[in-house]
């Protein structure tokens, strides 16, 4: 009797393995979930340089092309088309805003 008791054991050891491994896994799991919903709440030092570079570089493309609207408004101004002088006046305040924006 004693040696089928040690010839089962290590049978049902290995078959109570599987289930081990699954109610370990079931366990881990909330704290796996809680885990990737902070990961994804958080925004990390390198993510956020990144997004501010992206913002500036966005906002002084969009600067650079006002820039160069205005200065075709201007001279068209200056060839005495009055709407486009209160174009030039809204586009320098518009210019004017970005860049206090910094």
């Amino acid at each position: 009797m004693s040696r089928f008791i040690f010839l089962l054991a290590p049978l049902a050891a290995l078959s109570l393995s599987g289930c081990l491994s699954t109610a370990a896994s079931i366990v881990t799991a909330p704290v796996r979930v809680g885990a990737k919903a902070v990961d994804l709440a958080t925004t990390s030092q390198s993510e956020g340089d990144r997004n501010r570079g992206r913002a500036m570089r966005k906002r002084d493309e969009k600067i650079h092309k006002l820039e160069k609207k205005y200065n075709r408004r201007l001279e068209a101004c200056n060839r005495g088309e009055t709407a486009a002088c209160a174009e030039a006046k809204d586009l320098s305040s518009e210019i004017e805003q970005l860049r206090a924006k910094r």
